[in-house]
């Protein structure tokens, strides 16, 4: 053989790796399309076993005087990252557990609205979700205490009908008329399996107190109204109006007993529509109300009505920051059942 020859077979016979070697590295090597394609796939939605509502933070989540969420957000979320949904109030947060929280705001459209916008957002799946409706509420002094935990057994909304001034009524009768075609979203009945294993799991919860809310209770004559902080039941009235007074409280009851509702224990302002928003995706078998009670709806015997509205330096309730926690220390113990059996729970609510 040559040597030209010789020179042109080992060219070729070197070509032969090289065009391997760039034959592997273009098979082994994505396309820039494919890089795109897999960097644009959307995640795949958090599947929310328990979704926790809060209507407002005094301040941060953590770290200062504890609003309706910083309790939750400690036990749950401090680690999380807030997970943005446009048309809510907060961010959204979420565990690796599957239990998810959120502000939503305070009063009925506020809270609707955010729950909503969560709800239809494509980054959750709430086909299987509970929901802890969560915050402070008022009670009335015959039926609850300061530091006391409530689970709702119905909703009712307070502000859904007709109402006059006593004046021009007849003197004692009601100044409250339903307004027809609103049955269906003016009351909602909880699901008392559901109760049941709330009231179960959380009733012997040891519960904080202050002695600053146990002098406050003692101006009150009520035997409910001097009682250490309790886990109970009842119906919790959903309205705008922050109202108070003993007329307003007894016309909350009569609402209650005029709709078929238990007693009314809680006054509260979001819960009857945050559950509709729900009832209408999701329906309202998995709902909870979970308040606890951090004023009366009325004064005491020896203070007018709009003294206990607009009280005195020193002369409010103690009891808030014992209360904020008791309502995580009570919730979080069904929580965590929950997740803890969800291959129980994720069809739906067992038998008690």
């Amino acid at each position: 053989m040559s040597s030209s020859k010789s020179s042109l077979f080992a060219a070729r016979w070197l070509a032969v790796p090289a065009a391997a070697l760039l034959f592997t590295a273009c098979a082994s090597t994505p396309s820039t399309s494919t890089t795109t394609a897999a960097a644009q796939a959307p995640a795949a939605p958090v599947k929310v076993k328990v979704f926790v509502a809060a209507m407002f933070e005094i301040g941060k989540n953590t770290g200062d005087r504890a609003g309706e969420f910083q309790h939750w957000y400690e036990r749950y979320w401090k680690d999380a990252k807030p997970i943005a949904v446009p048309g809510a109030l907060q961010p959204v947060y979420c565990n690796a557990d599957g239990v998810c929280g959120s502000v939503l705001g305070m009063g009925k459209v506020n809270s609707s609205s955010s729950m909503q916008a969560i709800l239809l957002n494509p980054q959750f799946d709430f086909s299987q979700s509970y929901y802890v409706i969560s915050g402070v509420a008022g009670t009335p002094p015959s039926r609850g205490t300061i530091g006391e935990v409530s689970w709702a057994t119905w909703l009712v909304d307070y502000d859904l009908g007709h109402r006059w001034a006593p004046e021009e009524n007849k003197p004692g009768e009601p100044t409250f008329m339903p307004r027809k075609g609103y049955e269906e979203y003016r009351r909602f009945r909880l699901n008392p399996d559901l109760v049941g294993w709330a009231m179960k799991l959380s009733a012997d919860t040891p519960l904080k107190d202050s002695e600053s809310a146990r002098k406050y209770r003692l101006r009150y004559p009520d035997a409910a109204a001097r009682r250490a902080p309790f886990v109970g039941t009842g119906t919790h009235m959903t309205g705008d109006t922050f109202f108070h007074g003993p007329g307003m409280s007894k016309q909350a009851q009569y609402i209650a007993k005029l709709y078929g509702a238990d007693d009314y224990v809680i006054t509260e302002m979001e819960a009857a529509a945050i559950t509709l928003v729900i009832k209408r995706t999701h329906g309202t078998d998995r709902v909870m109300s979970l308040r606890g009670a951090v004023n009366f709806d009325q004064g005491n015997p020896k203070e007018t009505t709009l003294q206990h509205l607009d009280p005195a330096p020193g002369e409010t309730a103690g009891g808030f920051a014992e209360t904020v926690e008791n309502i995580e220390l009570v919730g979080s113990r069904v929580v965590d059942h929950i997740v803890a059996n969800w291959p129980k729970w994720s069809g739906g609510v067992p038998k008690p």
